[in-house]
């Protein structure tokens, strides 16, 4: 089956205002012969200025062709706005519903699969490659038409008056035609690719960076400390001065015949004119001299149009690789749990596909359990986690809730069923009370600030200007990272799910919000399977069992008393921990 061009497929998104895009196409071409036809009539004035030289008195129609030659210009313009009118309407409704498909793809996908992609990649992709198909079907597609219709209107003119001439003025366009073929064919493409794959990286790591000033400033650090960002900007610098390079020669060429046509029409004069000149021929060279630099206009029109066709290609391939990531499936016959208990059987699972991450992991976490997990990092246990609230799906084994397989779950209820509270969990810009709410959008004010108050945010809302209603991130109203993680628990209260996962939900806080959080936290817990991923032991000392990770595999798991009499990962773990507790300054 013929795969469809990337015009079907933008027009495949468009409904009707499709045919609002056809129409910008004849109107530009429609455009393009009324703007040539004011030289007609500035050739007429040149005739008749010739014919009655010196006693321009006699000549009768100057007047006249003047104000036709204006007329025809002011319609071929007002037809070009109507154009453009049409292609903005169609483009924007295309851009739209690209972002719109892209994005309703993207809430489809598995919370994993989207970070994994990049938020900064996502956001260029998403904004970016829609923005650039909008650039090409508002001014690109209408100018291709206007460029089509324009040569052609130009050879019947150029072989009207003097076709020797007219082959002369051709003679630089052919050759600036096989000079920009150099440059717009298939290496130009992958070239495109290239760069757009460095500002790729360049946005991904950008955002990835301004994330992490907090801590550049807190240690003193330049942006060489961030490795990765400071690469794909050396990456970009040395790609790009190379290619600029590379087209330097075949652009400095291109721009000399392009502009070269008058070179051309003058040796020709000088050869034509050996016998002699007669007015005829002096009308028709001027005539000439007037109308070929809109051949140079035109075909540098058609060498941009034929770069912006491949940044339209690069862009709907990028929006493609965002469309091709599978979505969760979701089942046909859906099942309900039967209570809070996870039951995990031979799970595998690799992000790349080759590497396991996790290697043939087998619990059972009955309801009303609290359960740590704990190891090295890099062991697998944020993964685990994320496997469990089905960020991921493994790629052998079966994750069980309630005895239900979590695919057979729909996702709402799998997504009420399980609650996540992350090491740095994130507020969106907006009031207080809408980001609780997200936990349980139908929840009353009422509800909301109980579960504030439970999460121990009352000295948050008394400081604010407007309590509840605040909106956070705007008039210079910000909260610390212990006072966000409180609300971010107050979500989570709110939610009530009955299966809770604790990821580092402490970690990096200081005494004042970790002493509230684990004040919040213990309230939180009551009567919830609850599955905690912490690196301090102190923290999971009163777990029913800890299973430590390592590797990717089961080390060992049980009692946090009979962990410490086997004396393996768990108890050496202990050990260094509380030695580091003990540490002074001599």
């Amino acid at each position: 089956m013929k795969k469809p061009s990337n015009l079907q497929r933008l027009l495949g998104y468009a409904g009707n205002h499709r045919y609002l895009t056809y129409a910008s196409w004849v109107l530009s071409a429609v455009s393009a012969l009324l703007a040539l036809t004011p030289y007609w009539y500035i050739w007429q004035v040149i005739r008749e200025v010739l014919a009655v030289a010196p006693d321009f008195s006699q000549a009768q129609n100057l007047v006249r062709n003047g104000w036709m030659a204006v007329l025809f210009a002011v319609i071929a313009v007002l037809v070009y706005i109507a154009a453009l009118m049409c292609s903005h309407m169609g483009a924007f409704r295309i851009a739209t519903n690209l972002r719109l498909a892209a994005m309703e793809h993207i809430v489809k996908l598995p919370l994993g699969a989207a970070e994994r992609f990049g938020s900064g990649r996502l956001r260029k992709i998403v904004n970016e490659s829609s923005a650039a198909t909008e650039t090409y079907l508002a001014h690109q597609l209408p100018d291709r038409a206007g460029a089509i219709a324009t040569p052609c209107g130009l050879l019947v003119l150029l072989f009207l008056f003097d076709w020797r001439l007219g082959l002369l003025s051709l003679a630089p366009v052919l050759l600036a035609f096989l000079i920009m073929l150099m440059m717009t064919g298939a290496r130009m493409r992958q070239k495109m690719t290239e760069y757009q794959n460095a500002l790729d990286d360049m946005s991904n790591e950008a955002v990835e960076y301004v994330r992490g000033i907090p801590v550049v400033k807190t240690f003193g650090q330049t942006i060489f400390s961030f490795k990765k960002f400071k690469n794909s900007i050396d990456r970009y610098q040395v790609w790009v001065i190379a290619y600029t390079k590379e087209l330097r020669l075949p652009m400095m060429l291109y721009t000399a015949a392009v502009n070269g046509v008058f070179v051309f029409l003058i040796a020709g004069a000088i050869l034509l004119t050996q016998n002699g000149v007669t007015a005829e021929f002096l009308l028709n060279l001027m005539f000439y001299i007037i109308i070929t630099p809109i051949i140079s206009v035109t075909l540098t029109r058609i060498m941009f149009q034929s770069e912006n066709a491949m940044i339209v290609d690069d862009a709907l391939q990028r929006i493609d690789s965002v469309l091709a990531l599978q979505p969760l499936t979701e089942t046909t016959r859906p099942r309900h749990p039967a209570d809070a208990s996870v039951e995990l059987s031979h799970i595998h699972f690799s992000y790349d596909g080759a590497n396991e991450v996790l290697k043939d992991i087998t619990l059972t976490i009955p309801a009303g359990q609290r359960v740590a997990f704990v190891g090295p990092s890099g062991g697998g246990k944020t993964t685990l986690a994320n496997i469990i609230s089905r960020f991921f799906d493994p790629q052998k084994g079966s994750v069980k809730i309630g005895g239900v397989d979590v695919r057979d779950i729909p996702k709402g209820e799998l997504m009420n069923t399980v609650s996540f509270v992350f090491q740095n969990s994130r507020l969106i810009k907006a009031s207080i009370l809408d980001n609780v709410r997200l936990g349980r959008p139908d929840a009353t004010r009422e509800e909301v600030l109980n579960a504030l108050h439970n999460a121990q945010c009352g000295d948050i809302l008394e400081k604010l200007p407007q309590g509840l209603d605040t909106v956070i991130g705007t008039k210079g109203v910000y909260l610390s990272g212990g006072e966000q993680q409180r609300i971010a628990i107050a979500r989570v209260m709110l939610k009530d799910a009955p299966i809770l996962i604790l990821d580092e939900a402490t970690a990096s806080l200081d005494v004042e919000n970790e002493t509230l959080i684990q004040t919040a936290l213990s309230r939180l817990i009551r009567n919830k399977t609850v599955l905690v991923i912490a690196h301090r032991m102190r923290t999971v000392a009163g777990a029913d069992k800890i299973v430590v990770l390592d590797g990717g595999v089961v080390a060992e798991q049980g009692t946090p008393g009979k962990l410490m009499e086997n004396n393996g990962t768990y108890a050496r773990m202990v050990k260094l921990q509380t030695e580091s507790q003990d540490w002074t300054l001599a």
